[in-house]
């Protein structure tokens, strides 16, 4: 027989079992489903978090008090605060270094008329504005000057507007912020959440205005650094990183009392992560791939039981025993074949459902579809040389004996 013959003949003969067709397709069906599925809501939460963290700003450098830790266990003792003398020494010594912003923050009460609500209020400077792509919806931000003299004015995010507001146009009213009055000078664009926080669910204030006002503290609790552009980010880290020992009077061998993330590690650490999660959420789906195969080979092997008698006819009239191989491969692969493309139907459907319906983020990849259905013809092949070997093996005087 040549190929189209084979193919006609396996699909009447899957055709003629229906039912018993469709079953055996459907772990095929459930588990290519489960594996597009798996991978693109794995690929959605990854884009999910890149976006998140590229949210923040670009080409950040992230620098906190205290020497690294690993876990939740501190490398080393330090007392050592960050500073505004911090700040000015990376801006003069690190050329790389395009926006430099001190931030000192915490919870607080905040109070419009009878309402209040609990939201981050962050110390800052006007420079933020671009470090953190913090753009304005409304309103003005507050200027270097307004930093200098201390003054009571704010920028708020969407979220307060929602809570304390109402709708109504805030710039220019007061709000109360641990009993001292600040005037809103300006509404934030919404930002959404990045990996740390509800970027919308922040009071932005003068950062002198948060040390000697609000928090009553003479440091800062962290330095944003903006790079000049990607290929300056290990070249500046490494000059911050000099200027911060020298400026904390760190001795050669000591540790540092401070440490330096970059976005691109925070980044790279995400997809990491999230890879990993997808790469399990995929494996578990191919377990059930696999066991639709196995089901192909146990049908595989009952219709070689069945149809015995037909084989020996086959044999009987000239068929040769690869003629019988390719015949049986060729049902099994058309099996895992047709259950490869139901299952891209249901998992393009349960992706669309997940995104739809479950509000997750999902991202569907002409990748994982592919994969998906190459990896599901390879299962028919796998499992249906077994079967098909041991039909074209049969002996054609045994085989017409056969009742």
């Amino acid at each position: 027989m040549n190929f189209s013959e084979n193919i006609t003949v396996s699909f009447d003969s899957l055709k003629a079992n229906k039912i018993r067709s469709i079953l055996t397709m459907l772990g095929i069906i459930i588990g290519v489903g489960a594996v597009i599925t798996m991978i693109s809501l794995g690929e959605g939460a990854q884009k999910a978090v890149q976006s998140r963290i590229r949210s923040l700003g670009t080409n950040l450098l992230f620098i906190r008090p205290g020497p690294a830790t690993r876990g939740h266990i501190r490398l080393s003792n330090s007392n050592i605060r960050l500073t505004m003398r911090d700040v000015e020494a990376i801006q003069q010594e690190c050329p790389g270094a395009l926006y430099v912003v001190p931030e000192l923050g915490g919870r607080a009460q905040v109070k419009y008329q009878n309402k209040n609500w609990n939201t981050y209020v962050n110390g800052t400077t006007p420079d933020y504005r671009y470090a953190r792509n913090a753009e304005l919806k409304s309103g003005k931000y507050f200027t270097a000057n307004d930093v200098g003299t201390r003054q009571l004015v704010c920028l708020i995010g969407q979220e307060i507007v929602n809570e304390l507001f109402e709708g109504e146009y805030p710039v220019g009213e007061i709000i109360k912020i641990r009993g001292l009055n600040f005037k809103i000078l300006g509404v934030l664009k919404e930002r959404g959440e990045s990996y740390m926080y509800n970027q919308d669910d922040i009071v932005l204030i003068p950062i002198s205005t948060a040390q000697k006002r609000v928090y009553g503290r003479n440091w800062i609790s962290s330095i944003d650094v903006s790079v000049i552009s990607p290929e300056m980010m290990d070249p500046t880290s490494l000059a911050v990183e000099r200027t911060l020992r020298k400026t904390h009077r760190i001795v050669y061998g000591k540790p540092n009392d401070f440490h330096i993330r970059s976005q691109t590690d925070i980044i790279s650490t995400m997809q990491e992560t999230s890879q990993t999660f997808t790469s399990l959420l995929a494996g578990i789906a191919l377990i059930s791939l696999l066991v639709g195969g196995i089901g192909i080979m146990n049908i595989m092997l009952v219709s070689v039981t069945e149809r015995t008698r037909e084989i020996g006819v086959r044999k009987a009239v000239g068929a040769r025993r690869k003629d019988i191989l390719y015949q049986f491969l060729t049902e099994a692969v058309m099996l895992s074949c047709f259950g490869g493309i139901l299952g891209v139907l249901v998992g393009i459907g349960g992706s669309y459902a997940l995104s739809r319906f479950a509000d997750w983020n999902t991202l569907l990849s002409e990748y994982s579809i592919v994969v998906a259905f190459l990896f599901s013809a390879l299962v028919g092949i796998f499992f249906g040389i077994y079967p098909a070997a041991r039909a074209s093996k049969l002996n054609p005087i045994e085989a017409l004996r056969y009742e």
